[in-house]
């Protein structure tokens, strides 16, 4: 079989991208060389959706923030039931003599078309952040940022995409691109895969599979970020995402409210030549808590839940969305760091309307399925919904995770979605994302996926091959 398109990578542009193409009467095949969607880059993504501040208005990844921005408040977050909360962002100074910064960011935000940007005083502030350090002057008020589950939003879109025709295969490494008479042969996961266009989503690895294509026009190099998540606790410690102004290279170390109640601190930004080096440092520590007690002095080592560390695929200043006219049906989109995640909608538009122009017939589905339920999380729901819920079904009276409210009937719900590692359930789910990390629920976990997949408990991974819990024991 020749499908219309093979995409490379289900993070949240290859998501994106095999969503939007889904619409169409096209043959697409997902290709993910992880256990799962989101394992890659998207994984330690800290679910920031920014508004488009921060990006010369002249970058491509200015106009594809602020495009995104809006696909997800107006249309991707209700079709798709995402957990997107709107809490706006502050970017604050520390010296009056920084102001100027402040109107070139409000200048170059309302040339990009961010609407109601605002610089506001300490006054301001006081009445809003009360947590906020006494060096703090003034900050650029950004009202359209937001935040949301950077893993959901993933799963959501590939499990749509899916829905809608897309096939899914995962733990599919691209290992080898060659050209054929129909377009090109991709040989992953041990197989071989033929396909009339190709579109290169592969993340940190996209220098990669564009050289194995025959298009080595760029190179990825990896820039780590140490972020730590707060405990639970601590939910109401901001309640905008704080940033600090800007560096040349760097948002800077950030205050992030997210959509699962943890506040986070971080990230570093330092270049690394090692793709695989998702190591924390006593180092990194050090320069985030500095970073985010200067913002919010009341930020403490003992909050701190989860070390955790991300690598964005920068290549250059700019996005590479592009057709390699060397390499005829080969769609780049690579050097996708942030603001990628916001994007990732806008992103998969521009690529389907390259391919459009480049001779891929774009004929729309008579039926395209749009909605996607929004899945039950009972930490996100009031009591009384969750009494409802359990007189219906007393799974959901059954708390599997205790430190994240986890029952087992969303565990089990997020296994028949397409969890298949403890991480896959995790990051659905947040079971095992608490203080105890897993130390009370993992083995019921295990429990319940041996029920649902018929695995023994010894085939049970934490994020695929090589990461079992349990091994056989050898005579």
């Amino acid at each position: 079989m020749v499908r219309d398109v093979i995409i490379v990578g289900a993070g949240v542009t290859g998501a994106a991208i095999a969503r939007e193409l889904s619409r169409y009467r096209l043959s697409v095949l997902l290709l993910e060389k992880e256990a799962e969607p989101a394992f890659g880059v998207s994984k330690s993504n800290s679910g920031i959706i920014h508004a488009g501040t921060q990006n010369p208005p002249s970058s491509l990844k200015g106009w594809l923030c602020v495009e995104g921005n809006r696909l997800l408040r107006e249309e991707l977050a209700w079709d798709l039931g995402l957990d997107f909360a709107r809490c706006g962002q502050l970017i604050v100074v520390f010296d009056a003599a920084d102001l100027p910064e402040l109107e070139k960011i409000k200048r170059e935000g309302e040339a990009l078309g961010v609407k109601d940007l605002q610089i506001v005083d300490r006054r301001w502030l006081d009445a809003r952040e009360p947590n906020l350090g006494p060096e703090v002057k003034a900050a650029l008020y950004v009202p359209s940022a937001g935040i949301i589950s950077p893993y959901r939003f993933v799963y959501a879109l590939v499990e749509n995409a899916v829905k809608n025709g897309v096939q899914l295969r995962t733990s599919s490494r691209v290992t080898a691109v060659s050209r054929s008479e129909e377009g090109f042969e991709v040989t992953a996961g041990g197989q071989v895969w033929r396909s009339r266009w190709l579109v290169n989503a592969a993340g940190l690895y996209a220098d990669e599979v564009s050289a194995l294509a025959g298009a080595p026009t760029f190179t990825i190099s990896p820039r780590k970020g140490e972020e730590y998540l707060l405990d639970k606790k601590r939910e109401h410690l901001a309640n905008h995402i704080i940033f600090p102004l800007p560096s040349a290279t760097s948002k800077g170390v950030l205050i992030i409210k997210t959509s699962d109640g943890n506040p986070m601190i971080g990230p570093t930004a330092h270049d690394t030549p090692d793709k695989e080096d998702l190591s924390t440092t006593d180092e990194g520590l050090a320069e985030v808590l500095a970073g985010a007690r200067r913002m919010m002095p009341s930020v403490d080592r003992s909050d701190i839940i989860a070390y955790f560390a991300g690598l964005r695929p920068a290549s250059g200043k700019d996005f590479i969305i592009r057709h390699e006219d060397s390499v005829p049906g080969l769609v780049n989109a690579a050097g996708i760091q942030s603001p990628g995640l916001t994007s990732a909608p806008a992103i998969a538009v521009m690529v389907a309307d390259i391919l459009k122009k480049r001779g891929l017939e774009l004929v729309p589905k008579a039926e395209f399925h749009r909605l996607r339920p929004r899945p039950v999380h009972l930490f996100q729901i009031p009591l009384e919904e969750t009494r409802r819920l359990i007189e219906k079904d007393p799974a959901y009276g059954d708390i599997v995770c205790r430190c994240e409210l986890v029952s087992a009937q969303e565990v089990r719900d997020a296994v028949k979605h397409g969890a298949r590692t403890l991480d896959g359930v995790k990051f659905r789910t947040r079971a095992q994302a608490g203080r105890c990390h897993g130390g009370f629920c993992t083995t019921r976990i295990m429990k319940i996926m041996q029920e649902e997949l018929g695995l023994r408990v010894t085939d049970i991974t934490k994020r695929g091959p090589g990461s079992e819990l349990i091994k056989e024991e050898r005579k």
